[in-house]
């Protein structure tokens, strides 16, 4: 099976044009070597991708027949993506909704005044 169509079909993208671009770009690598779109995945192989600023690594238990569902994607794929990598995405996230919180937008007149006040010790 096709790397890009088994990153698809494995869940890792939601379409098979966006696995095909991560593979254009460089971004997946097969048993150490970069792969194109067409490189055929066989079951032991080692599939490493950057997606998200994670690097994911993963080896390929078998090949699935198509598209299959979430809960059953483990039996096609086994990831070994180190704990650290994971840890790191929560935390950019974390700190992204430190500052304001999502779809909150820009600060009103009265939020930047009362930001400046805050700033300033309260005068």
């Amino acid at each position: 099976m096709r790397i890009d169509k088994y990153l698809w079909c494995t869940r890792y993208y939601k379409t098979r044009n966006q696995a095909t671009e991560a593979c254009k770009k460089g971004q997946v690598q097969v048993n150490g070597q970069i792969a194109k779109p067409s490189r055929e995945v066989f079951p032991s192989d080692e599939v490493r991708l950057r997606k998200n600023q994670i690097d994911y690594q993963l080896s390929v238990l078998e090949i699935p027949p198509g598209r299959v569902g979430a809960k059953i994607v483990g039996l096609y794929r086994n990831d070994t993506t180190p704990q650290e990598a994971l840890q790191h995405q929560e935390i950019q996230r974390l700190a992204q909704s430190y500052y304001r919180k999502k779809g909150t937008g820009r600060p009103t007149k009265k939020d930047r005044r009362n930001i400046d006040d805050y700033m300033d010790g309260g005068d």
